[in-house]
């Protein structure tokens, strides 16, 4: 008896549970370079420019700016149906993250084509 009426009130509220989001502001994000990404502290939020200069398998491309090059991961729902070659260049929102061995890489969370 209790217990349906528990899961009757927990699948009246689940609806309002699911659709609450945070609507205040975003932290600004430092503007780095590759050499400087290659730095940072794993979990840094960071804004990247450059361009992508090839694609290692499925979601992992070489970024590249003035300063070298780094691996990233980009999800294939980003892409948005944009055409970007190596001369495009592009504005990465990134975390800076790193694979079982300690290679740095950015994940990339959103992305800007410039041109």
């Amino acid at each position: 008896m209790y217990l349906k009426i528990i899961v009757t009130f927990v699948i009246i509220l689940f609806p309002f549970i699911s659709v609450a989001q945070f609507t205040g502001p975003v932290a600004d994000r430092a503007q780095l370079t590759v050499e400087q990404a290659r730095e940072a502290r794993v979990g840094t939020y960071a804004v990247v420019t450059g361009q992508i200069i090839n694609q290692l398998r499925e979601d992992y491309y070489t970024f590249q700016d003035d300063t070298g090059d780094i691996r990233i991961e980009i999800a294939s729902s980003l892409w948005n149906n944009r055409e970007v070659s190596p001369q495009t260049a592009v504005r990465l929102y990134v975390e800076v993250d790193s694979n079982l061995f300690g290679r740095r890489y950015l994940w990339v969370e959103s992305l800007e084509v410039l041109n």
